[in-house]
């Protein structure tokens, strides 16, 4: 049995419009008894203030999306375009994550963390909803970790593009 369903003309329909709508760009991550995991994610956005909560999809339960899915608390690293090439990395299966050259720490509860991101938000899932072969994670903002205001960076057709404010 195939675990890649079949495309529909208005599920393809569907990626042809949003691959033409400019997202922002965000690397989440965890830490993990196997060590820190992470993806890059288009998806993130603000929910609710009070409590305040944000969103996202991931498209598998597996591999590190699984991972964070499965983690007690994750950050949401909202990122610049000095950052594009590192969420390229976060974006590829097997690429390698978290050198030392690329600047990341770990905060105090130990998940990791870019100092240099735009915003760092530490956050909780309150729920996960299975849609097909994704998951959509609503997760509580616990903490906001404000950092250095660089160019900010949208994804539009399989690209990263700096927005020139």
């Amino acid at each position: 049995m195939s675990t890649n369903p079949v495309p529909t003309p208005v599920g393809e329909g569907l990626k042809a419009a949003f691959r033409n709508h400019p997202a922002g760009v965000a690397i989440i991550t965890a830490s993990t008894p196997d060590g820190p995991v992470g993806l890059t994610a288009s998806s993130v956005a603000s929910v609710a203030v009070d409590p305040a909560a944000i969103v996202f999809s991931v498209t598998r339960a597996t591999g590190s999306a699984g991972a964070i899915l499965n983690a007690d608390t994750f950050v949401v690293h909202l990122i610049d375009d000095e950052h594009s090439e590192l969420a390229q990395r976060f974006a590829v299966s097997g690429s390698e994550r978290f050198t030392p050259d690329q600047g990341w720490s770990a905060l105090p509860t130990g998940e990791p963390y870019l100092p240099l991101a735009r915003f760092a938000l530490r956050c909780r899932a309150l729920q996960t909803v299975p849609v097909g072969t994704s998951t959509v994670v609503i997760a509580e903002v616990i903490e906001v970790l404000p950092g250095p205001q660089g160019r900010p960076v949208v994804y539009l057709d399989r690209r990263f593009h700096p927005l020139h404010t």
